[in-house]
């Protein structure tokens, strides 16, 4: 079976919330697509609950587009402490946080169920899974930790 970088990865020895570059894979026609590991809850010390992270998912796919050129797609890991970032190009792991602490802000002080995007049942394969009360709590209580640039350190922008 190959090996899968995030198993590698020693999840007591980081510090959430963060942004870490996993890796950039190159392809036949040499574009870059960098992936990220933003972590915003500390592994194996709690979770951000599925309908908090649900909506924390839909806002970002459209807010960091808004701020941040070259996303592709942000995914939320199954264990509910953060998310995959895939890019095009390399960019830097402060641009990233950059992006990151101006998506949540918004979430956490201005976003209304109204920003909110895909959550009907014909844009969402679990519509009724979602809470902004929830994201809002969440993004507040990251956003008060800092988002690191350094996984194993705390180094904020």
């Amino acid at each position: 079976m190959a090996e899968i970088e995030s198993f590698t990865l020693d999840h007591t020895a980081v510090l959430a919330p963060y942004v870490r570059k996993i890796g950039v894979e190159h392809g036949p026609s040499g574009d870059a697509i960098t992936n990220f590991d933003v972590r915003f809850v500390q592994p194996n010390e709690g979770e951000i609950p599925t309908a908090g992270l649900h909506t924390i998912e839909h806002l970002l796919a459209g807010l960091l587009r808004d701020r941040i050129a070259g996303v592709i797609d942000i995914s939320p890991f199954g264990c509910r402490t953060g998310f995959h970032l895939l890019m095009w190009g390399e960019p830097e792991v402060s641009e990233v946080a950059r992006a990151l602490t101006s998506s949540l802000c918004f979430i956490a002080d201005e976003a209304t169920e109204s920003d909110v995007p895909g959550v009907s049942a014909v844009e969402c394969g679990n519509y009724r899974d979602h809470s902004l009360h929830s994201a809002r709590e969440w993004s507040r209580r990251i956003l008060d930790d800092g988002i690191s640039l350094d996984a194993f350190s705390r180094v904020l922008a």
